[in-house]
């Protein structure tokens, strides 16, 4: 696969089917994750791959945020034990974490060097015919979240990807072209 058609034809994969990722695989996408940019070479990121049971732990933490939105205790109960099994169920998942420094300059780059790696990722996992769902949000900060993916305290979670052989594929969101957010600057 041509790396412009990668790039063109990845989605955001929500459902997958229920083949498990195999380790050979997510090594060969967090070796391609490992070949970003990063100024220095710092290396920031930090890779972590949920089991099963980090998996669900991981779900009953976002399930706990979404439950507290529900009135019923009943169903905030539901809510949690489903989201959950949900992710007990992904066939891989990844917790891709920066390294923290004190450096305003280097967290910047580290930061933004991590999210080139998740990028790599994304497009590595294209080629070997998987799908990829970036997550990120309020739970990367979650205590919960960041022990069930076992984030060592001097690091910061970027995003959670889970990867798998894609069940479907939605179709392309509208985006803007390029040359409405292009100015060029003589």
């Amino acid at each position: 696969m041509r790396v412009l058609e990668a790039i063109r034809d990845r989605r955001s994969i929500k459902k997958f089917n229920e083949r498990p990722v195999t380790r050979e695989e997510i090594e060969e996408l967090l070796e391609a994750a490992a070949l970003a940019p990063n100024h220095r070479l710092t290396n920031p990121w930090r890779f972590y791959v949920l089991g099963p049971e980090a998996r669900y732990q991981y779900g009953l933490a976002l399930g706990a945020r979404k439950a507290k939105k529900i009135d019923d205790p009943a169903a905030a109960q539901t809510m949690r034990e489903s989201v959950a099994n949900e992710h007990r169920a992904l066939p891989g998942m990844i917790a891709f974490a920066v390294v923290e420094t004190d450096n305003p300059e280097q967290r910047e780059e580290d930061y933004a060097a991590t999210l080139m790696a998740i990028q790599n990722f994304s497009l590595a996992a294209m080629e070997l015919g998987l799908g990829t769902h970036i997550k990120t949000g309020a739970i990367m900060n979650d205590p919960t979240a960041r022990a069930a993916a076992r984030v060592n305290d001097n690091e910061r979670i970027v995003a959670v990807v889970n990867v798998g052989v894609p069940l479907e594929v939605p179709n392309q969101k509208s985006r803007k072209p390029a040359p409405e957010v292009t100015t060029w600057v003589p």
